[in-house]
């Protein structure tokens, strides 16, 4: 757990079989976003996550002896029911999430121009709210049903609703009529849709690129959709590039890149 960034603050009271939610180092206090569950006999094995982050790992006792058929199949029924604890688990927190975004969004108040993220990046608030002082963006799926928020201080600082549906959700901005461009973040988003018009849908990160296009390829089967990569040249791997290439791989899709010449765009 702890090389797996999801070390608990205190030792966990694991009762074999049962999960338990717990907070994770690191995490606000008062929080309980990591969940552990443990199988104990002749070959133990168990489960963790995170629903802050949806990480989620098994993990198994490395056995000194070669496991026997018995202990193996004992071992994968361990596993597997590991699995299903976590499933129920993540739907009853989606589900509280989905309530609480739907309570958070309609306290929010529609965002102006004005707010100081907004004029940094030097794009129009379409549509976004705010709720004190941070920018509410609503990640809803392809029929509209939000799950999740996510939260954009005047600093630039994001975080999301704890126990939120993230994967293949997305912010609309615009109708699409025959092209939709999809890209990671609001502020690119917003100017991709203030330079050219089109339909944009932010899915927040890289990781949720190829979530929400294959989301989006099964609701617009036929429309021309441009995957608007984050040219993260500076990083290892160019992620921003990557993630936007296997996404527009996956549904036929072309790819844009901003290119940089010393340092600007």
């Amino acid at each position: 757990m702890a090389a797996a960034g999801l070390a608990p603050c205190k030792a966990l009271d694991l009762i074999d079989g049962q999960l338990v939610r717990y907070r994770v180092e690191g995490d606000k206090p008062g929080s309980s976003n990591g969940w552990a569950v443990f199988y104990g006999g002749a070959a133990p094995a168990g489960a963790f996550g995170s629903w802050r982050t949806g990480d989620n790992h098994t993990w198994r006792a490395e056995l000194i002896e070669r496991e026997t058929p018995k202990e193996r199949a004992a071992r994968e029924r361990a596993l597997q029911a590991a699995r299903r604890q976590r499933d129920e688990e993540q739907q009853r927190v989606h589900a509280a999430a989905r309530e609480r975004a739907l309570t958070l969004w309609r306290r929010a108040r529609p965002a102006t121009n004005a707010h100081p993220y907004l004029q940094r990046k030097g794009v129009p608030a379409y549509g976004v709210r705010v709720l004190r002082d941070s920018l509410v963006i609503p990640a809803r799926d392809v029929v509209g049903v939000l799950h999740s928020l996510q939260f954009i201080d005047a600093d630039g600082v994001k975080r999301f609703l704890t126990g939120g549906r993230l994967r293949g959700c997305y912010y609309a901005i615009g109708q699409p009529r025959n092209l939709l461009l999809l890209a990671e973040g609001l502020a690119t988003a917003s100017t991709l849709h203030q330079a050219t018009g089109a339909a944009v849908a932010c899915a927040f990160n890289a990781g949720n690129l190829l979530p929400v296009a294959l989301a989006v390829r099964r609701k617009f089967p036929a429309i021309r959709v441009v995957i608007c990569a984050d040219n993260d040249s500076a990083t290892p791997g160019n992620p921003g590039l990557t993630k936007a290439t296997e996404a527009a791989r996956a549904i036929g899709a072309a790819v844009a890149v901003p290119h940089f010449d010393g340092g600007q765009v």
